[in-house]
């Protein structure tokens, strides 16, 4: 685990089910990034692939929250979840689901993703915007998820609009799941990416 900033971590592991396949031209690469986070009366991971030891060590005694981004990043959630409450059948695990402007703990509020069942989470002691899919980042560089990700009626520019408000965000960490962090000039990377 590596921490990003006081109380902020992040880790990288190679996803279980991943085929080279899903890794091709505009896939997706078998390391993915979990994250947490101190929220003082408990510990936030956020779309989490980890042993349990570590957390154990980083919670002590504390209560999990998980977070999810999309319920397709469940990986190794196994305790209480948060996810967007569309499609909450799909976890197979019992969870609370929480909608855009929900206040959820740790001070983290969910804004749009790219996908109705996908939101961003935005950490606020931290500035920091948690990305599930709609952003990649990894060998191929910074980029938004490509368009053979989009289901019917989302186009790249529907994507695009639907994320210009995390423009307004004072925004220093960007957190991919899929790609390392930006630490350095997050919101310009971010507003190059919606601009293309």
């Amino acid at each position: 685990m590596n921490e990003l900033r006081p109380g902020l971590w992040t880790w990288a592991a190679p996803h279980p089910t991943w085929t080279p396949e899903q890794g091709g031209p505009e896939g997706w690469e078998r390391e993915v990034r979990s994250y947490a986070l101190d929220a003082g009366d408990c510990l936030v991971l956020v779309d989490p692939l980890v042993e349990p030891s570590p957390v154990a060590t980083l919670a002590d005694r504390r209560p999990l929250v998980i977070l999810l981004t999309c319920y397709w990043h469940r990986r190794s959630t196994a305790e209480l979840v948060q996810a967007p409450a569309t499609d909450l059948g799909e976890l197979g695990v019992p969870a609370l689901p929480y909608e855009l402007g929900d206040d959820l703990p740790g001070d983290v509020e969910p804004y749009p993703g790219a996908y109705p069942n996908e939101c961003t989470l935005w950490i606020r002691g931290h500035r920091a915007l948690v990305a599930g899919d709609v952003f990649l980042g990894g060998e191929r560089g910074f980029r938004v998820l490509p368009d053979s990700w989009l289901g019917d009626g989302v186009t790249s520019e529907s994507v695009r609009e639907s994320l210009r408000p995390l423009l307004e965000l004072p925004l220093e960490l960007l957190l991919l799941t899929h790609g390392d962090p930006v630490e350095r000039d997050a919101l310009g990377t971010m507003r190059r990416a919606l601009s293309t």
